[in-house]
């Protein structure tokens, strides 16, 4: 077996990290509602599959996914990310695979009454690295659970 370079693992150690880094981005931009600067994590013919109780919805495309994530944050004052573990199973110079853990709360009025959406979710995310950036290439968020709680 051929032993890696230390410039090789130090490429593949930066390399994890950003695309660590790129996941959590994209959380806090969906928390602070930055829709325009988060779709910007995807490469232009991005993909979103969002699985939820047998049912997909597939989204393509930057504009896609700009209207769908803004349609639905803005039913929400407070959105919360809690990002968990991420492993990586694929890594190439361009191109990786992963699968990352986040709980995803949202508070939001319905009909005059405050509720806490609580969502756990698994993303399975492809990424590709475009002019030395990873982005998000495509994502299946499966939503495993969904919990909600009524303010009294």
């Amino acid at each position: 077996m051929k032993t890696k370079s230390i410039e090789e693992r130090l490429t593949r150690i930066e390399d994890k990290l950003a695309i660590k880094a790129l996941v959590d981005t994209f959380s806090n931009l969906a928390d602070t509602k930055e829709i325009d600067q988060q779709v910007m994590l995807f490469t232009e013919d991005g993909e979103v599959v969002s699985v939820s109780d047998g049912n997909r919805t597939v989204l393509k495309g930057r504009a896609q996914l700009k209207a769908a994530f803004e349609g639905f944050l803005a039913n929400f004052q407070t959105v919360y990310h809690q990002n968990g573990q991420q492993t990586i199973e694929e890594l190439t110079e361009t191109s990786a695979k992963a699968t990352s853990y986040c709980r995803v709360i949202l508070v939001g009025n319905q009909e005059g009454t405050t509720t806490k959406t609580t969502l756990y979710t698994i993303y399975n995310d492809v990424y590709e690295k475009q002019n030395g950036k990873w982005l998000i290439k495509n994502r299946t968020s499966n939503f495993v659970r969904r919990e909600v709680e009524v303010e009294h």
